[in-house]
């Protein structure tokens, strides 16, 4: 449970912190007022001011939180240096710079991995990184490091062959030739069906290798890396949006859930996780939706389309529909934790 808890703020915590930064460097370089910048919520710890801005420090450690003057023109009092006063684009840049440094923050933690760790691949050679207690391999007597040469009498040279013709046997034994050193045998076992992977398995796992690749090389890693869950990542939202599937989100019970499992694991997965975490931040953050930054990046749009803003009352609209949508996700996600949770659905 403390595991738990200090994971969900450890993660959640820098994610926040890292989109509000976003917020605030963007506004100073566009000559907005920022009255406040805050590292945490509730009662302030320590705080100073620097120039025109209240830094504080304060007790809950959940992210933070930046005030612009002039979000509301209402409230302006900073004339033209307040957010609304400010031009369009000036304002539309500190809209999306929370978006972006999510975006951004990934690239940042997947080559600092790369760079100090390596990188770990999946080998596509048919031989065992880890053979599972309690499963048909482990009770037929392999052992990691063993290379499967064939399946039934079927040579294989690649691991994707070995797993399809176990997946073939259909639960039926299979028989396996093995290298072990300087010596080959034969093992037979019964593959069992596995409901989370939904297939015939004898629970085992490739080998991994690591590789150290240069900073350069790193960098364009992380990248990539990047770009290939955010196109998974784009792929699932469009499930959730447009066929209304909504049996994958996840609110902050799992969130906090997940990242103490990951820690468990240790630093560098738990890393991964927040680097996963923070382009879906990122990600939905720009989703159009009034209530978020891309919906009020929008709504700037149609300002300079207008060549005017919006009037007080369809704002208020706006933001109505935004915060319902919102909450109806919200409460979508926290019935599929409890359900996860609670249930063990």
């Amino acid at each position: 449970m403390v595991l738990t808890l200090a994971a969900a703020i450890f993660v959640l915590g820098i994610l926040v912190l890292v989109h509000e930064l976003g917020h605030f460097v963007t506004a100073k370089m566009t000559d907005m007022r920022v009255d406040e910048f805050s590292i945490g919520f509730g009662p302030v710890l320590a705080s100073m001011v620097f120039g025109e801005t209240l830094y504080s420090l304060r007790c809950i450690p959940l992210g933070g939180y930046n005030s612009i003057a002039g979000m509301l023109p209402e409230e302006n009092d900073a004339g033209v240096r307040g957010f609304c006063e400010r031009p369009i684009l000036s304002r539309m840049i500190v809209m999306l710079a929370g978006a972006a440094m999510n975006l951004i923050l990934p690239i940042v933690i997947f080559f600092g991995i790369y760079a100090t760790v390596g990188v770990t691949t999946v080998s596509p050679e048919p031989v065992f990184g880890k053979v599972m207690e309690g499963e048909p391999a482990a009770e037929a007597g392999l052992l990691a490091g063993d290379r499967v040469l064939a399946v039934d009498g079927r040579k294989v040279t690649r691991w994707t062959e070995f797993t399809r013709l176990v997946a073939a046997a259909s639960g039926s034994p299979v028989t396996l030739d093995i290298a072990r050193g300087g010596e080959q045998l034969t093992a037979t076992m019964t593959p069992r069906y596995n409901a989370e992977e939904k297939r015939m398995l004898i629970g085992v796992t490739s080998e991994t290798v690591t590789k150290h690749p240069g900073l350069v090389e790193a960098a364009g890693l992380a990248v990539q890396q990047t770009g290939h869950i955010i196109h998974r990542m784009l792929d699932n939202l469009y499930r959730v949006l447009l066929e209304l599937s909504g049996q994958d989100l996840a609110g902050p019970i799992g969130v906090a859930q997940m990242a103490g499992q990951v820690a468990e694991r240790g630093l560098i997965p738990l890393l991964n996780f927040m680097a996963f975490l923070s382009l879906n931040l990122g990600i939905v953050n720009l989703i159009p939706i009034p209530a978020l930054d891309g919906g009020r990046v929008v709504v700037l749009f149609v300002e300079a389309v207008r060549g005017e803003p919006l009037g007080t009352r369809s704002l208020a609209y706006l933001q109505y529909v935004g915060v319902a949508f919102l909450l109806l996700l919200m409460i979508l996600a926290t019935k599929n934790d409890v359900v996860r949770v609670f249930l063990g659905g």
